[in-house]
């Protein structure tokens, strides 16, 4: 053979597995891909299946207001909670994207749902995943992608729907990825410093951050590094990393707390300051009950709410995945001081108090307020993936006979889950019928009760704007300053003649209100549940001024 042949069979050695790597990666990439695609477009028909309130509704009007420029949201008033730095630029470019191919609308909220669930499942999987590699790594990933997978249709308010709590987890999870990818990167100053900026950008549209997040990250750091003092124990760099991430989630906390002030100096959207309570002791025992009923919502478990009869038997197959984060964070806790175990015991921690916090407050009425722990679903998936996954693939390989089989089955009750929920028919847009007749009787502008306000504006596709008002103590109409724009009560900008005073949401007594107020209406109207008072004149300039209230 010449010496150019021994060359290029040596060139054709060295590329094959080169190659060969390459297209293993390709396929891998194409794999992944195609399981994104399959469950986005899952999630985006569950999430169909509820129709869009006027909490989300108001969403959607926010960014679009952004999108057009108003990036400050002057006149705004947000809820208690802005979403201004997550789910709201989300919107936004969804409707950059798509709105020249559909109308304004509640799709909106379910493209943002779904966008924002399958990216929680990604990340939950990653870290579950660390720096594993090879089968442990896969297993670890799949483990926490399979128990997130198919979220129950009850929970689909919850985890499926407009901004509430799910979707802060995002950014959290972000930065718990590179502290845990990345502990010795260099310069060590950088990765501190990219968690502080996540933490102090999300904490600006959403203060839970300061449990599910800021708090568990300080304690742990500070009792780890407490413990290595007292032992003496830890190189140098181990001991300036975690507490350099305390410090850094305390100074996002601080700027968290500055920057919807200077937003509002500034002249932007005003934050109503509610906070959560503390409920009384007594309250707890009940308090215990629905945190538990809403642990096993979370995880699709709760075969206390599964309706119809099908329901029940996937939240029986789902109970495996809350047992296994039940395991999961048994384990995390017996690793709170092990020096490569940070980020696990952040996880634990987090849980905890986010169930800690739930249990205590007033929010334990009904099992849909789990959205103030929602974050528990995909640090619990994360910590299970983590903790068991490679246990999971011991024991299948030293089992198979028993367990693949049982494993086969389980998950065949989860893809059934997930085939369930996509399969739910689409929610018609809320109001639709109250849409119609405005539209077809020519109305442009007007009023009603909060409920029937700005879902109406955007199922019409923002052709008729329906303005918020409640009652004052003395029973006059006035504009109701949550999720609302204050130029939608000008009345140089527009000529507001009616008022929806009866539906499936009315305000109550809605049209003495209105009398009293307006005078006598022209008109009245009762159609498909609804009443419509008409006036010959535009009612903003009659409307009672609010007191400044924040």
């Amino acid at each position: 053979m010449s010496v150019s042949g021994r060359q290029r069979e040596a060139s054709a050695g060295v590329a094959g597995p080169a190659t060969a790597s390459r297209r293993r990666r390709a396929e891998r990439a194409v794999l992944v891909g195609l399981a994104v695609a399959v469950l986005f477009f899952c999630y985006l028909r569950q999430s169909s299946s509820v129709p869009v309130s006027s909490d989300g509704s108001g969403n959607i009007l926010q960014a679009w207001d952004m999108l057009h420029g108003n990036l400050l949201l002057r006149h705004w008033y947000s809820s208690d909670v802005s979403f201004y730095t997550t789910e709201l630029p989300q919107y936004a470019l969804i409707e950059a994207l798509l709105a020249h191919l559909l109308t304004l609308g509640a799709w909106v909220v379910h493209v943002g749902a779904a966008m924002t669930y399958t990216l929680l499942v990604l990340l939950a999987s990653l870290l579950a995943k660390g720096r594993a590699r090879g089968g442990a790594g896969l297993a670890r990933a799949l483990l926490a992608a399979g128990i997130m997978m198919a979220p129950q249709l009850s929970a689909t308010p919850i985890v499926l729907l407009s901004p509430d709590h799910t979707g802060t987890a995002v950014p959290v999870l972000v930065a718990w990825l590179l502290i845990d990818r990345y502990p010795h990167f260099r310069p060590r100053w950088l990765i501190p410093a990219a968690v502080c900026a996540i933490l102090a950008w999300t904490m600006v549209a959403d203060s839970v951050i300061l449990l599910t997040c800021i708090a568990p990250l300080v304690l742990v750091a500070a009792v780890r590094s407490f413990a290595r003092l007292m032992r003496g124990t830890g190189d140098r760099a181990t001991r300036w990393y975690e507490p350099s991430l305390a410090g850094a989630a305390v100074i996002a906390a601080g700027l968290g707390i500055l920057a919807p002030r200077a937003i509002r100096a500034l002249g932007g959207f005003h934050v109503w300051r509610i906070g959560t309570k503390t409920a009384p002791a007594s309250h707890w025992p009940h308090g215990a009950v629905v945190m538990a009923k809403g642990f096993l919502e979370l995880f699709g478990a709760n075969v206390f709410q599964a309706r119809p009869a099908i329901t029940v038997v996937f939240a029986i197959f789902h109970l495996v995945g809350a047992v296994l984060v039940l395991c999961g964070l048994g384990l995390a806790l017996r690793r709170l001081f092990r020096p490569d175990e940070f980020i696990v015991a952040v996880l634990a921690v987090a849980i905890l108090i986010n169930l800690g916090a739930y249990l205590v407050s007033t929010h334990t009425h009904d099992v849909l307020g789990a959205r103030e722990m929602a974050a528990v679903l995909p640090f619990g998936a994360a910590l299970a993936g983590r903790m068991l996954g490679e246990r999971t693939l011991a024991a299948l390989r030293a089992w198979p006979r028993a367990l693949v089989p049982a494993l086969a089955v389980v998950m065949a009750g989860y893809l059934g889950a997930l085939a369930y929920g996509a399969a739910q028919t689409p929610a018609p847009p809320v109001n639709e019928p109250l849409v119609a007749w405005l539209t077809g009787h020519g109305f442009r502008a007007g009023l009603a009760g909060y409920w029937e306000a700005n879902s109406t504006t955007v199922a019409s596709g923002d052709r008729v704007l329906v303005a918020a008002v409640t009652r004052t103590a003395d029973g006059d109409l006035t504009p109701y300053q949550w999720e609302t724009n204050e130029q939608d009560f000008n009345p140089s900008l527009h000529y507001a003649n009616f008022l929806v005073a009866g539906g499936p949401s009315p305000l109550q007594d809605a049209q003495a209100s209105a009398v009293r107020t307006f005078g006598p209406p022209q008109r009245v109207y009762h159609f498909d549940g609804y009443t419509v008072m008409v006036w010959n004149t535009n009612l903003l300039d009659k409307l009672v001024r609010p007191h400044a209230q924040l």
